[in-house]
Parts: C-alpha cells; structure tokens; sequence
C-alpha cells in the first residue's frame, strides 16, 4: 500500500456500513453494523452516531478499546481500525453531524437524550487485499 491516507480513505468513503467492536461485560469481543461515520479526519479520528440507550454505549464508557472494520466486498479487501472511543454527549457533538432525517431515530431531535456521538480515534490498522494484510500506523 503506497498511501494509507489515500488507500484507506477510498475504501472507507464507499462504505454504506461499517462494524464497531467492542468487549462485553464478560470480557468477550461483541460486534455491530452501524451507518458509516458521519465525519472522519483522515484514517486517525471518526464520528459516528447511535442511540445512548444501547449496550456498546456502556461498554465503551467502561472501556473504550474498540475496532472499526470496513469491507469492499467488490473487491474482496478490507481494513480493521484499532484504538478508542470516546462517548460524546455535548450539544456541540451532537450538532457537529447531525443530518436531516435524523428524526427518524432521534424523535426529540438533535437535544434527544438517547441520541450520542462515538468518537473513535484509530491508533493502528490492519489492511487485507490480494490475500496479503500489511499492518500500518496512523
């Protein structure tokens, strides 16, 4: 991979959905499909929404080691993201990438308290692609 920034970027730019892990109360890894990050800044820092109510919100408050996976099913290649994330509940956070048509989730609208951000921040990544993974820094 000659340009991670640039590489990564187009895969995870294309994406409709992408996976969230994070670790259970009994310490075991637990996946989710999510819509794609609302916002990113390059490969190293992610916006993504959710409900406040849901388990990954209180796992992550607890811990907040998690990967982010995208996959070019097209193409039959992929990158996992590793780092945190952070739980933002500010109505700075919450305005910063909200959209239209929100309300469908988020009845109260952009004040909704079951409405939150997820920042994740990457520290590693792993990328797969013609049956090779190439492991990078961000």
């Amino acid at each position: 991979m000659k340009d991670a920034q640039k590489t990564i970027g187009a895969i995870v730019d294309k994406q409709k959905i992408c996976y969230i892990s994070y670790l259970d109360e009994d310490g075991y890894p637990q996946t989710r499909a999510m819509l794609r990050p609302r916002e990113r800044e390059g490969i190293k820092t992610f916006y993504l929404s959710t409900n406040t109510s849901s388990n990954k919100v209180g796992r992550f408050i607890q811990n907040g080691k998690a990967c982010l996976y995208f996959s070019d099913t097209r193409f039959y290649r992929g990158v996992c993201l590793r780092g945190t994330v952070e739980v933002l509940q500010t109505e700075e956070a919450k305005r910063r990438i909200w959209r239209t048509g929100d309300t469908m989730y988020y009845k109260k609208g952009v004040t909704d308290p079951d409405y939150c951000v997820l920042k994740f921040t990457a520290e590693k990544g792993r990328y797969y692609s013609a049956f090779k993974n190439e492991d990078f820094e961000v």
